[in-house]
């Protein structure tokens, strides 16, 4: 089974035909899209491992995208009890959910 190392949102996935992976949101794409990312560092082959110099030419993984949402939240609560400071702030992080195909 093929695999591959890639490079998307500022973090390296290890992916394998077939995976579920949340990345960074990848903006103007809906459900169902095909997307490819060309920022492949390493393949695997079998036994056989291709190294880029940063990048392996002419590598690219298709992938198709599943989902687009937001993540659970998060609560941040800063608190001083002497001077009665409270801070409540809460964050959801956006992210896309894509589903591996190919890997050439």
């Amino acid at each position: 089974m093929k695999s591959a190392v890639i490079k998307t949102g500022g973090k390296q996935y290890l992916v394998k035909e077939g995976d579920l992976l949340r990345v960074e949101k990848l903006a103007d794409l809906k459900v169902g899209d095909r997307f490819t990312f060309d920022q492949v560092l390493m393949t695997l082959d079998g036994g056989k491992a291709t190294l880029g110099k940063p990048l392996v030419e002419k590598a690219n993984v298709e992938a198709t995208v599943n989902e687009q949402d937001r993540a659970a939240k998060v609560t941040v609560i800063k608190f001083k009890q002497k001077v009665r400071q409270r801070n409540k702030r809460g964050h959801r992080q956006p992210y896309t959910e894509v589903k591996i195909g190919k890997i050439s």
